[in-house]
């Protein structure tokens, strides 16, 4: 959970742009919010890649949200954040929640519970909030959340009826955990651990005005992102997002 010390510069690649697209099928334009927070570039975009209904547009973000600056030419249907950055103007948050006013989905994944923490409506948004220290939130006292890497984890799936965990079963994983965390308990719960270092919920999907949300908290590196299960969650959470 180490921000970094300067995010990388603006960055576009896009996956899927020349694959034929099954019959019948929507090509989906996706945009995947990186930045404030180290990960391995070099492996992250193969999580997305081989989808041929997937548009995929990568956006490093050097002023941490530059992405919102500006929404009158907006082409995406789900935003992925994988940030932490914490900086997101008045204008910016504006336009964000503009966009999710007008059904963009988002799809929340793993360190970017713990972007934008000045900013109160993000938890309410992503559904969750990762406390770098201690702080007030939600008229409670909550203490410094904690992080572990490399945990062995032990994932069960608490609604597989759901699109976004279609055809996942319990399955096992090593990952970055995340514990003593601010979560709403008016998500509907997708995935849980018994890892004594993890909070329970690993997973949830959720609506936030015209939004639908969901926040897959694994993701932390190469493990994750070779990972067929979690591959497939992002994939079929971005599909759900997007109606």
């Amino acid at each position: 959970m180490r921000l970094m010390a300067a995010s990388l510069a603006m960055v576009f690649l896009n996956f899927g742009v020349c694959m034929s697209t099954v019959a019948g099928e929507r090509m989906l334009n996706v945009v995947v919010v990186t930045g404030g927070h180290e990960f391995d570039a070099k492996t992250f975009p193969t999580v997305f890649a081989g989808y041929s209904d997937l548009k995929v547009t990568f956006a490093d973000q050097k002023e941490q949200s530059e992405l919102f600056e500006d929404i009158s030419h907006w082409s995406y249907d789900v935003i992925v954040f994988y940030n932490m950055g914490q900086k997101i103007s008045e204008k910016r948050r504006a336009n964000l929640l503009a966009l999710l006013n007008k059904g963009v989905g988002v799809v929340g994944m793993h360190h970017s519970i713990a972007a934008y923490a000045p900013w109160p409506e993000w938890p309410r948004i992503i559904g969750g909030r990762y406390f770098e220290k201690e702080a007030e939130f939600d008229g409670k006292q909550h203490r410094a959340s904690t992080y572990l890497h490399d945990v062995p984890l032990d994932v069960v799936v608490a609604d597989s009826a759901h699109p976004i965990t279609a055809g996942v079963r319990n399955f096992h994983i090593v990952d970055e955990t995340y514990k003593y965390q601010w979560l709403d308990p008016q998500s509907h719960l997708l995935l849980t651990t018994d890892e004594a270092t993890s909070d329970r919920a690993l997973a949830w999907a959720r609506t936030y005005g015209n939004a639908r949300v969901c926040y897959i908290q694994l993701g932390h590196g190469p493990t994750a992102y070779n990972d067929p299960n979690f591959r497939r969650l992002v994939v079929q959470a971005i599909r759900w997002a997007a109606k």
